[in-house]
């Protein structure tokens, strides 16, 4: 089963650091390193949109045209951490 970051969606077996950290220093199962270090997230500010705004400007910056960002990115909102923010 393919594991995704509950904030941004990216698949954590492509986190280049094996996910995020919480405030004791062990890997979170949760959240991936772009989103989540040191058991707080790296942009709290971020509404689901915002993170999906980011998302598709960072997929973008790797060469990934813009539907295809979109795409990857349009599940966000329904992800763990907007899901429950309501």
């Amino acid at each position: 089963m393919l594991v995704k970051c509950q904030s941004c969606g990216m698949p954590m077996n492509k986190d280049p650091e094996g996910g995020g950290t919480e405030a004791d220093g062990r890997r979170s199962k949760t959240y991936c390193s772009l989103c989540y270090e040191g058991g707080a997230f790296r942009h709290p500010e971020f509404t689901a949109a915002q993170m999906q705004d980011h998302c598709v400007e960072q997929l973008k910056k790797k060469g990934v045209p813009g539907f295809m960002a979109w795409m990857f990115t349009r599940g966000i909102p329904k992800l763990e951490r907007w899901s429950q923010s309501g």
